[in-house]
């Protein structure tokens, strides 16, 4: 092992299957969170979770064919009994917490911690468990099965749960492909989306290898930060009807607004991007997971006028684009999950239902990776010139906001977008390696 740590070799049988491994398709989901009333009974709950949770090296869980995956926050390391000065080793923006750390994500007005879901941002989330399965059957009986190892401890206490599932669209609820762009990770047998880019160091994603910097970064002790990483995971309720509607009212006919959907996401709602079809939208590139993603702006596009500097795609990764900052240090792995009813095509009016997405980035510089491109990049146009125009998907200011589709002679300026889409809680975690659920689980009063 030894010589593995030197050469900074991965080792995927410590490290969670749910940090590198992209989520099954299709696929149904869950976020339970729990409080640990009883730190031996937290212990416990470590010491079985270590048996339930798949590695990155393994293809088979225990549970069958669902994945489990383990995190706990700050306030649940401290109710485990982790010492204090290992607990200052961690990353910043994990210690304060995701609701501490509101203004800086753009937390504001109806997205402001005061809105947030119960008990989401709070000191009474301790762990996560996040488990996916290929269907609803599949992922209840995995629950079941992964429910003892918490169900027979009175000191845990089960406080939050949010089902997820693929939609029948096979899209996110704004009714885009997701999941397409995944970062290549040095060193794991994750397949590469883009094969233009090339692999990041494993130490922007797992704790304990060199980075891009080439520094080391891993809580203390070893047995603890080593192969671990940080997660935050975010519910987001998306404004489907004001989406569309907004994108009807702002469009001369069904073919403009298709292009203007594809000019605010910087892909078509196939998935196929706008760098690769830029007149009209191409089905079979969309679904394409060898194509899809393959691509560069800097000498094809370098202003804009095919995918919009502003636009959602181009924001989240400017990939080779002369922005402020090297795009490389910013790379995260984001999971998306679906949640609640779709609302039925073409209706253009609120339901009320609470539908959306359960993000969850993963990386091991949340304050680098996460907050800086949530900040600078979604929430700022500085990076690229545009000022204080945030971006039209996620933008987290005020309503009427403005976005610019670059275009000759002529560029075309949006104005008046509402918010589409509202923080209702959060929180950042640590997601442990299996060797690290079992140090937890030893750790004595």
């Amino acid at each position: 092992m030894g010589g593995d740590r030197t050469r900074g070799v991965l080792e995927l049988h410590d490290i969670q299957r749910g940090v590198l491994s992209p989520r099954p398709t299709p696929y149904a989901a869950t976020y339970i969170l729990l409080r640990i009333d009883h730190p031996a009974h937290g212990r416990e709950l470590m010491r079985r979770a270590s048996t339930t949770v798949t590695s990155a090296a393994d293809s088979i869980s225990p549970l069958g064919e669902c994945w489990v995956s383990v995190a706990v926050t700050y306030h649940g390391l401290r109710a485990l009994g982790v010492p204090q000065d290992s607990l200052d080793t961690f990353a910043w923006e994990f210690r304060q917490g995701m609701a501490a750390r509101a203004k800086a994500l753009g937390d504001t007005g109806p997205s402001s911690p005061e809105n947030w879901e119960p008990p989401l941002g709070t000191p009474d989330v301790h762990v996560v468990l996040v488990a996916l399965a290929p269907d609803g059957a599949q992922l209840e009986t995995a629950v079941t099965r992964a429910r003892s190892t918490f169900d027979t401890l009175p000191g845990v206490t089960l406080i939050w749960r949010q089902n997820c599932h693929a939609l029948p669209t096979g899209t996110e609820p704004f009714g885009y492909r997701d999941g397409i762009s995944n970062p290549a990770v040095e060193g794991s047998d994750v397949p590469v989306s883009n094969q233009l880019e090339p692999p990041l160091k494993a130490g922007e994603f797992v704790l304990g290898y060199p980075d891009e910097l080439g520094a080391v970064q891993s809580p203390r002790p070893e047995a603890l930060g080593r192969n671990g990483t940080y997660m935050a995971f975010r519910k987001l309720h998306q404004r489907v009807a004001a989406f569309r509607r907004y994108l009807k009212d702002n469009s001369t006919s069904a073919q403009d607004e298709e292009m203007l959907a594809a000019k605010i996401m910087g892909r078509w709602r196939s998935g196929a991007p706008l760098a690769l079809s830029p007149l009209h939208d191409a089905p079979d590139l969309g679904a394409d997971s060898h194509r899809n993603n393959t691509f560069l702006y800097r000498h094809d596009d370098p202003a804009g006028f095919t995918t919009p500097g502003g636009c959602h795609i181009r924001r989240g990764n400017p990939r080779d684009a002369s922005v402020a900052g090297s795009p490389r240090l910013h790379r995260m792995i984001r999971r998306g999950t679906a949640y609640g009813p779709p609302l039925p095509e073409n209706v253009l009016d609120d339901d009320d239902a609470d539908r959306g997405l359960m993000f969850a980035f993963i990386g091991a510089h949340p304050g680098r990776q996460f907050e800086f491109v949530q900040s600078e990049w979604m929430n700022s146009g500085v990076f690229f010139g545009a000022g204080d125009e945030q971006d039209p998907i996620v933008g987290s200011g005020p309503d009427l906001r403005d976005f610019t589709i670059p275009r000759r002679p002529v560029r075309r300026r949006l104005h008046g977008l509402p918010r589409f889409v509202v923080t209702r809680g959060g929180e950042y975690c640590f997601i442990p390696g299996l060797r690290a659920l079992r140090w937890l689980g030893d750790l004595q009063e």
